[in-house]
C-alpha cells in the first residue's frame, strides 16, 4: 500500500452540541473551532467526578476534550468517559501513546530493546484508542544521544516511526509528533516544527504527523502562521498555552485570535487541545477562562 495514498478511517463525526443542564444562551453556543479542555481545568464549576467535567465542557460549548494521561486510567474509567462523550457528541483528543525518555537517549540512539518497547506500547495504545474512540495518540522521540550525529539519530528515529506506521495504519490511527521547547525541556531530539516536517515526510504515512504546540513553537521559533501554512500538509492536530505562562489565550504575547481565524480560514476541522493552566484560580478563573476562548473565537 502506498502510504501516503493511505486513507484514514477512525475519524468520527462532525462533533455537535447536545442539550445540557444550563439555559441555552449565547455563551453555550459550539465554538467555531474544536478546542479541547482536559481533566482539573473546570473542577471548581463541575465538581471532581470527571464525567461531570464533560458534561459541564460541552455546556459551555465544547465539542472535543483530550486527556494525556488516559492510557493509564482503568479500563472501565476509559469507557465511562467513552460514553459521556459519545452522549454529548465530543470528540475524543491526544492520549500520550508511550513512556517518554526526558533524560536519555530513546528512540534517536537506536537501541533494539528501546525500540522494541516503544512499538509494543504503540500496540497497547491501538486498543485504548478503540475503546475511547481516539484517533490521535502524542509522540515524543525522547532525549538526543550525544554520541551520534543528528544525522544517524533522525534515521533511527524514522525508523521506529515507520514500524509505528504500520501497526498503527490498518486501524486509521495517527501518531502526532510533538516538538517540545528547550527552555522547559532541554536535551530533546525534536523542537522545531521544520524538523518534525522532514521526519514526517520520511516516514511517509498518514499514521504520522505533526502536533503543532503553540506554545512550545513561539518560544522556540515564532514565526507561527508561517509555519503552519508550510507544515499544513503534515499537520493534524494542535495544543494551546499563552506565553509567557503557559495559561489561556489573552494571557501572554499570542494574538491567538489571528491564529485561529487563520487555522479556521484553511478549513481545518480537527482539534485544539487546550494543554495549559488557568490563568486564575477557583470558579472565577475557569469563567474567565472560558470568556477567553469567546474573544479569541470571534472571528
Amino acid at each position: 500500500m502506498n502510504r501516503r495514498d493511505f486513507v484514514s478511517t477512525g475519524l468520527m463525526g462532525a462533533a455537535a452540541l447536545g442539550c445540557g443542564t444550563m439555559q441555552a444562551h449565547e455563551s453555550g453556543a459550539a465554538f467555531k473551532l474544536k478546542y479541547a479542555p482536559h481533566f482539573g481545568m473546570f473542577s471548581n464549576s463541575a465538581g471532581g467526578d470527571l464525567v461531570d467535567q464533560i458534561m459541564f465542557a460541552a455546556d459551555q460549548g465544547f465539542t472535543a476534550w483530550e486527556d494525556n494521561g488516559m492510557k493509564g486510567r482503568s479500563v472501565e474509567v476509559q469507557e465511562r468517559i467513552a460514553r459521556a462523550m459519545a452522549q454529548r457528541d465530543m470528540q475524543m483528543g491526544v492520549f500520550v501513546a508511550h513512556t517518554i525518555h526526558w533524560r536519555e537517549p530513546n528512540l534517536a540512539g537506536g537501541d533494539e530493546d528501546l525500540r522494541a518497547q516503544f512499538l509494543n506500547e504503540i500496540e497497547e495504545s491501538v486498543e485504548v484508542a478503540k475503546r475511547v474512540n481516539a484517533t490521535w495518540m502524542t509522540v515524543v522521540p525522547g532525549f538526543v544521544d550525544l554520541r551520534l550525529d543528528m544525522g544517524y539519530q533522525t534515521a533511527n528515529v524514522v525508523e521506529s516511526l515507520r514500524r509505528a506506521s504500520d501497526i498503527l495504519e490498518p486501524h486509521g490511527l495517527v501518531m502526532v509528533l510533538e516538538p517540545l521547547n528547550p527552555l522547559n525541556h532541554p536535551g530533546l531530539f525534536l523542537t522545531k516544527i521544520p524538523q518534525a516536517y522532514q521526519v514526517c515526510r520520511a516516514v511517509d504515512s498518514p499514521a504520522c504527523k505533526i502536533l503543532n504546540d503553540l506554545y512550545h513553537q513561539q518560544i522556540t521559533e515564532g514565526n507561527l502562521i508561517p509555519n503552519i501554512d508550510r507544515a499544513w500538509s503534515e499537520t493534524a492536530y494542535f495544543q494551546i498555552g499563552d506565553n509567557p505562562g503557559r495559561k489561556e489565550p489573552t494571557t501572554g504575547e499570542i494574538n491567538y485570535r489571528n491564529v485561529f481565524k487563520h487555522i479556521h480560514s484553511k478549513g481545518f476541522t480537527g482539534i485544539l487541545g487546550m494543554e495549559h493552566g488557568n490563568y486564575q484560580s477557583g470558579k472565577e478563573g475557569e469563567e474567565a477562562l472560558i470568556a477567553a476562548y469567546r474573544s479569541v473565537d470571534d472571528f
